[in-house]
Order: C-alpha cells, then structure tokens, then sequence
C-alpha cells in the first residue's frame, strides 16, 4: 500500500522568523541544529529516509506586507508549526517601529497554540507583540539598559541564558542561540535527542548562564557628577571596604543624600556596587594568576573566605572554584 502524502509527512515543523537584520548565524545555526536533532530522532523512530523535523523559514513580503514561507526543508505538505524561533538581531534593539506585518503574524501564530522563542536582539521583536508583559525575559546582559526603557512592562533579567515559561522562551547571548535550541530539542525530541545532538556539535548542554561571561558593566552616564566622582573612587578601592560615610565624603554629600542619588543614577545601592566591583577584581585574579581561593579573598579585604565563597556564587552563579576550572588561562610552557 502506497505512503499517504499526510502518512509521509515530517512530525513536528520548527520555524525560523525571519527580519530585517537577522543574524546569519542564528538563522544557519539553528537550522542544522534542529536538523541534526531531526536525523538523530527518525533514527531512534528507525524511520531514518522519514525526517523526523520540517524546518521552514518565514520573512514578511515588503510588496504584500504578508509573511511567506522562504525555505521550506520538506515543502509539498500543509504546515503545521510547532515552534517559531525569532534569531538573534542586530537592528531590533535600535529600531523604533511599534507594529509591523511581522508583528501580527506571530500574534496570530501564539494564539493558535504555537510556542515563540527569541534569541538576543530577536527579543526586541518578540516583546513588541506584547507577549512578554507582565513576564521575565532575558536577552544580551549589553542591552539590559537599552530593553528595560523600550519595555518597562517586562521584567529584565539578564544573569540567565534561557527563561522558559512554556509558550514564550527567551534567550540571552549572541550564540545562545544554541543553548536555545537544544532546550527545545528536549522539549519536542526528548533528553536523549537533546543530548546526542550537544555531543555531536560539541556543545554544553543547557545549564549555562549569561553570568558566567558578562561584565560588570556600570551606568556612568546619568548626568550626576558627584556619584560620578564617586564611583571612579570606588573602582580604586576594589580591595578593601569601604562604607557609605566614607564614600559620601568623597562625593561631597550628605550620606543620606548621598545614598539617594547614588541609588537613583546607578540602580544598585552603594555596597551592592562594591561587591560587584570586588568580584571584578576576583575574576582578573583566578583567571590569571596563580593565587590561592584563601589568597585572593584576603587581598579583596574579605576576612572570612566562606563568606568571599557565598558572595561570589550568588553574583556569579559559580564558586570561585569552579570559575577558575572554567575560564582561567593556561600557563605557558616553557622552552
């Protein structure tokens, strides 16, 4: 009996949305990772020549203002999309357009069920549908400022590398993109799918977070010039406390007001910043020295090393330890 054309049709359709300055990389990546995922899932189906994945690509048509299917990996059979992934964007965080063809689409494709997900600049566009309001959303730790004024009604969370909530998934990092998609390898294919496909293209599994890699990355261009002047003075004293009276002084203010300023142009109260600052500092130091964990606590004025130990995981999400193990520069050998 011959194969139906439904009978022969891929399982599950993964689509890429596509727009003006969507990064090549996210678009290729994404497209042989979910097609390496689909190889792997027919084979375990024992089903190899019935590709387990349908990835298409979608672009809205400047002349019609519609959204098209560009690329199509199995074209011939109705579509049924499962997923939309939005690529990283390189314009999407500059842009100031409120509703474009795009926009509704995608609109209309989550109210029909379809689960959305967007990488870095790709983010911009899905919170322009309004589809993340009220919800936490992550996206490149660079843009946090830039995202947090264009959507006050998202909450900014840019330590994670993935927010799940099931029908919106954001994405963090420039090459989150897969990170991204082996998570939702594991949702629609399965842990071992997910797994086989990480190994193959020897990527970590997900796990990571945007805040093993990013800097501190403090405001400075608030207008104040007293904080101003005191934060330069605090990033001179990163190896020892200091208190807010004494960093008042500094700004030559009121340490009440002092206090309030500091808050309202940096964001983050004054020994906050000066932890951050300290970590900094203790990420230079496993990086590139030799120093003990015990060693690099004490230099930094933090007289109890399991207390250094706790304030470091909770800023950074690993121990210091563990940091060192991940990103510290080899020594070279010598002739």
């Amino acid at each position: 009996m011959a194969k139906t054309a439904l009978a022969s049709a891929p399982r599950i359709e993964f689509g890429l949305a596509c727009d003006g300055g969507t990064s090549k990389a996210g678009i290729y990546g994404l497209t042989d990772l979910f097609s390496y995922a689909g190889e792997f899932a027919a084979k375990r189906h024992s089903d190899p020549a019935r590709p387990a994945v349908r990835i298409t690509h979608w672009r809205a048509d400047d002349c019609t203002a519609d959204v098209r299917c560009a690329y199509d990996s199995s074209p011939g059979s109705p579509h049924t999309l499962s997923l939309l992934v939005i690529p990283g964007n390189v314009e999407a965080p500059v842009r100031t357009e409120k509703e474009n063809p795009l926009l509704h689409w995608l609109r209309q494709r989550h109210a029909e069920g379809v689960v959305l997900a967007a990488v870095c600049g790709g983010v911009f566009v899905l919170a322009r549908t309004g589809l993340l309001d009220g919800r936490q959303a992550t996206t490149h730790w660079s843009f946090s400022d830039r995202f947090a004024e264009q959507f006050p009604d998202v909450l900014t969370e840019t330590d994670h590398m993935v927010i799940d909530y099931g029908d919106v998934v954001t994405a963090g990092g420039v090459l989150a993109w897969a990170d991204l998609g082996l998570r939702l390898t594991e949702r629609f294919l399965g842990s071992a799918v997910m797994l086989e496909t990480a190994r193959y293209m020897l990527v970590d599994p997900p796990g990571r977070e945007q805040r093993f890699y990013s800097e501190f990355d403090p405001r400075t261009k608030h207008g104040d010039k007293a904080i101003l002047r005191a934060q330069h003075w605090l990033f001179t004293q990163r190896e020892r406390p200091v208190n807010v009276v004494d960093i008042a002084r500094h700004a030559n203010l009121e340490p009440r007001t002092f206090l309030r300023r500091f808050v309202a142009a940096t964001g983050m109260k004054p020994s906050e910043y000066q932890q951050r600052l300290r970590v900094t500092r203790a990420r230079e130091m496993l990086e590139f020295s030799q120093a003990s964990i015990e060693e690099i606590s004490w230099s930094l004025g933090y007289g109890d090393v399991e207390g250094f130990r706790r304030v470091f995981r909770k800023v950074m999400g690993l121990t210091p330890s563990d940091y060192r193990r991940r990103f510290c520069q080899p020594t070279p050998q010598r002739a």
